[in-house]
């Protein structure tokens, strides 16, 4: 299959990762609710939640090294069976050790698909798709943390908290498994080749070095930070304000409809604007819209905000993914990625941890002015990638361009003409 071609595996993967997404945001409140029943406290419900993002750290990298120097789609149903899995046995443990050992297995299961799709657009898209190609595919992302909490939320509730929550783990892990429905044929069977062998393996510190890659994790972090704060806080901040627990749900799903929508619109936007541009735009706009959270504004005028919040932070992660794609050395794209879900893991431990202790000292609003101070040194860097362009991406990355002449910044530029061509290259014709 080559770059370029058919995108109808684009459709299968995005189809996919909406089950597999959806499995695992459904999972992780009906997680934390069967762990109350089972008699955890705050602190217990915390460390559930960091063995799910910090055990998956030790196998990213290792991850990425094997993708890099193989297939990609053999990582696919390894995930499935890992999230659906963790997902099952969650529901069925009984003590508040073995949930947090299966929310690992769930954890790890997610990166493991996540690494294998991500290779997988960077490797069949060609350089001139993959903004719009990774847009298309965190839509099924989108729609994974759309659906999922909805669908937890309609079966855990009642008396028995620790029945109805098992049985949404239990839904959660059948809903992982129609993942497998749409993964026949999603990668050419011919195996990628690799300029290096695995003696010649590009070092970590070299990749982050890299000019671009460190600039596309951070932007990375701080988008999907903001997300993640913005869904535990946000609750935390209707409770002072008096709004209802269900209208804190539909402006959540607001936010998450509005970044779908932001990435249906990306290839436009990109056009209009180019990749360094709508990154700098976006999250300088979304480090507004945070700080404008933390302002005592009406509900009506809170759902704008968040719907605008949420079609900013759409930008962030399918551009990191570009970013970081194109930046990185020919082979050690998959690693790059791979150092990418690192941050955003190392993010998802971290930022909640800081947002919570700000939040003690200085009320539950000033998390949000963190984020936004966070989103405005993305802003920042996306600022600085538009500066050094595309010929400054450091190692392996060179100035690719596309088909069409699209380069990396996402700029439209005109080709050489045929004479000016043969004057620079000494053939002049015959």
């Amino acid at each position: 299959m080559k770059p370029g071609r058919n995108r109808g595996w684009l459709l299968r993967l995005v189809i996919a990762f909406s089950f597999a997404q959806g499995a695992v945001s459904m999972a992780r409140p009906a997680v934390s609710y069967r762990a109350l029943a089972l008699g955890a406290d705050e602190r217990a419900i915390g460390v559930i939640a960091g063995v799910y993002a910090l055990l998956p750290l030790f196998a990213a990298v290792p991850l990425g090294r094997r993708t890099d120097h193989g297939r990609c789609a053999p990582l696919l149903p390894v995930g499935v069976v890992l999230i659906a899995g963790g997902c099952a046995l969650s529901g069925t443990a009984d003590s508040l050790a073995a949930m947090a050992a299966w929310s690992g297995v769930m954890g790890l299961g997610h990166l493991s698909f996540v690494i294998g799709a991500q290779s997988l657009v960077a490797r069949q898209s060609a350089p001139h798709e993959q903004d719009r190609n990774f847009g298309h595919f965190t839509i099924g992302a989108s729609l994974g943390q759309l659906v999922g909490p909805i669908a937890a939320g309609a079966l855990i509730g009642g008396p028995d908290m620790a029945g109805t929550s098992a049985l949404a783990l239990l839904v959660a892990g059948g809903v992982a498994a129609f993942s497998f429905v749409s993964l026949w044929r999603i990668e050419d069977r011919t195996p990628s080749t690799s300029h290096t062998g695995p003696g010649g393996r590009v070092p970590v510190h070299r990749i982050l070095r890299t000019r671009g890659v460190p600039a596309g994790i951070f932007i990375s972090l701080a988008v999907l930070s903001a997300t993640d704060i913005l869904t535990a806080y946000l609750p935390v901040v209707g409770e002072h304000r008096g709004i209802a627990p269900s209208v804190i749900g539909l402006l959540l799903s607001l936010r998450a409809a509005a970044t779908i929508a932001c990435r249906l619109v990306m290839t436009p936007m990109l056009r209009l604007l180019g990749r360094a541009a709508l990154l700098t735009t976006t999250c300088l706009l979304a480090a507004l819209l945070c700080a404008g959270i933390a302002l005592p504004v009406p509900v009506w005028a809170l759902a704008v905000i968040l719907a605008a919040l949420g079609f900013c932070l759409g930008v962030g992660q399918p551009l990191s993914m570009t970013t970081v794609v194109q930046a990185a050395p020919d082979d050690a794209r998959s690693t790059a990625l791979a150092l990418r879900l690192t941050g955003n893991r190392l993010g998802q431990v971290a930022a909640p941890a800081t947002a919570g202790l700000i939040a003690g000292v200085a009320g539950v609003a000033a998390p949000f002015v963190m984020l936004g101070a966070l989103l405005l040194i993305a802003s920042g860097l996306g600022l600085r990638q538009g500066r050094t362009g595309p010929g400054a991406a450091g190692a392996g990355a060179g100035a690719r361009t596309g088909g069409g002449g699209e380069t990396d910044a996402g700029r439209v530029v005109t080709p050489p003409s045929p004479e000016l061509e043969k004057r620079r290259t000494g053939r002049g014709g015959a």
